[in-house]
């Protein structure tokens, strides 16, 4: 009998061990937080859009409330102002979305009215092109959806992961300010 009395003991010290082995082991390794909820799409239009290139953000607003920002891409050279056609950088100013184009290379692009006048007439004196077709667009076609390139690899454009343009697209009128900053 003290055989099984022995076994019983040596059964509950294991079972006791292994308790506090696993209390130890979630101590230690706390449960990973929840992935934060999805944001509900925004509905209605926008009156503003704020492009901050230092913080590689863009910003919508609505009535002067911010609604949501986006991380973004930017030109290949980012620093400083779009001067001339192929330096890669992304202009500063203000400027209106006056395109759309669902069937561009890249996935929906909204075209921004650059260049302007004063564009033009320096590029006129410098005896060079200011460059042009810049937008605010997805990634490119070629990935199917299925990446987004977080570096800064546009012409000028300012790019999006493809699920933002789309949200962009439903919200964002032609007449939209697009604010660009340093």
């Amino acid at each position: 009998m003290s055989w099984l009395r022995r076994i019983f003991q040596l059964t509950l010290l294991m079972m006791a061990l292994a308790l506090g082995m696993l209390a130890l082991y979630q101590h230690r390794f706390p449960a990973p937080p929840a992935p934060p909820r999805p944001l509900p799409p925004l509905t209605g239009t926008i009156d503003r859009i704020l492009i901050e290139k230092s913080a590689r953000r863009l910003t919508v607003f609505r009535d002067g409330e911010a609604l949501r920002s986006y991380g973004i891409a930017l030109g290949f050279a980012p620093e400083g102002d779009k001067i001339r056609q192929g330096d890669g950088k992304t202009p500063e100013g203000r400027f209106r979305i006056n395109r759309r184009n669902a069937a561009s290379a890249f996935h929906l692009s909204l075209g921004l009215d650059y260049p302007q006048q004063n564009d033009l007439i320096r590029a006129a004196a410098g005896g060079y092109s200011p460059g042009g077709d810049i937008f605010i667009h997805g990634q490119p076609n070629a990935l199917f959806g299925k990446a987004t390139l977080r570096h800064d690899w546009t012409e000028g454009c300012i790019a999006l992961a493809d699920t933002e343009i789309e949200e962009l697209w439903r919200i964002a009128p032609i007449g939209t300010t697009v604010e660009i900053r340093p």
